[in-house]
């Protein structure tokens, strides 16, 4: 499944912004669960009901989003067409309710990922699948090579967009038309973080996250140090996923346009586990591939993505409950 450009979108910045913010996205019936974390918080999980027996997607959304960003609703939308059942756990305070606790969430969150997929793993009759998109699909490789064989719960997994190497990321958004990106994301982060500061007075330095001009200042006073790294040199080299990308023992596809402004082609690796399958297009821009004529679809997405984790050979053993099953059925 090439992934080819509509002519009509011909630069990675059309080619990420038109998909956001101008192609309907496909309806969506969610259920929404909360759970209780570990550490007083909580946590909302947006859920597709399927048949029984049928594969299980859980998607891992990116900076900002949520259950309602386009790349989740047209996932979602064809895991259900397909009789599918699906999972979107929100990071904490993407739910449109603040969180709780004293931290948000980051790009290297491998434990969140490692509880809410171990949780949601009993509920899968069939297949078990992990997707993440941009940051979640750089926590989602992270956990998945810091886990390795502890991580084949999942069958399968894709990580879209994601930011392989967060320094080089990092300097992309804080530089020319890209500045578009950061102030987009610091407009919805620094209000979040008022509010914590409400919450938890003194925290962080107030009058340095209303200075934060870019993403690296804004990480260095608060991503960083709530989340336990010394600064953002710290966090952006321990939290990229292109240290573990030789540890990953699950089928994974990691997909990433070359033309993506978040991360340049230049820098994406060229080397990875025999289990994972390096796709690097053209062009697609950030999460955004596009396809057909005016005014465009976003069906080549989810299609790819479902279409490797069919494809994909398993690795995981198989539970007592499927091997029973499989004997009654012959």
């Amino acid at each position: 499944m090439r992934y080819t450009a509509p002519f009509w979108l011909p630069s990675g910045h059309l080619q990420t912004i038109y998909p956001a913010i101008a192609i309907a996205k496909p309806p969506v019936t969610f259920r929404r669960e909360r759970w209780d974390a570990h550490d007083g918080d909580f946590v909302d999980v947006d859920f597709v009901d399927g048949e029984p027996g049928k594969p299980f997607v859980v998607l891992f959304h990116g900076l900002e989003g949520s259950s309602n960003s386009h790349y989740a609703r047209s996932l979602m939308a064809a895991v259900a067409a397909r009789g599918w059942s699906g999972a979107v756990p929100h990071f904490r305070g993407c739910s449109g309710e603040a969180n709780l606790a004293p931290r948000f969430y980051h790009s290297g969150d491998a434990q969140e990922l490692d509880w809410i997929l171990r949780r949601l793993r009993p509920r899968a009759m069939g297949k078990f699948y992990a997707v993440g998109v941009s940051l979640g699909g750089n926590a989602l490789l992270r956990w998945l090579g810091e886990g390795q064989h502890e991580s084949e719960i999942v069958d399968a997994a894709c990580a879209v967009s994601a930011p392989l190497d967060l320094a080089r990321g990092g300097e992309s958004l804080s530089s020319g038309f890209n500045m578009l990106y950061t102030r987009m994301f610091l407009q919805t982060l620094k209000p979040k973080c008022l509010a914590k500061l409400d919450q938890f007075p003194g925290l962080f330095d107030r009058d340095a996250l209303l200075s934060a001009r870019d993403l690296y200042e804004f990480d260095n006073v608060v991503t960083a140090p709530l989340h336990g790294y010394r600064d953002t040199n710290d966090y952006w080299d321990r939290a990229s996923a292109k240290h573990v990308l030789d540890d990953i023992t699950v089928p994974t596809l990691v997909l990433n346009a070359r033309n993506d402004p978040f991360l340049p082609g230049v820098h994406l690796p060229s080397k990875a586990s025999p289990h994972v399958t390096l796709e690097y297009p053209e062009h697609g821009g950030h999460v955004g591939f596009a396809s057909g004529g005016i005014p465009g679809s976003l069906d080549w997405l989810p299609q790819r993505l479902i279409s490797f984790l069919e494809g994909a050979p398993s690795t995981r053993a198989p539970s007592a409950r499927e091997v029973c099953e499989a004997v009654e059925h012959g």
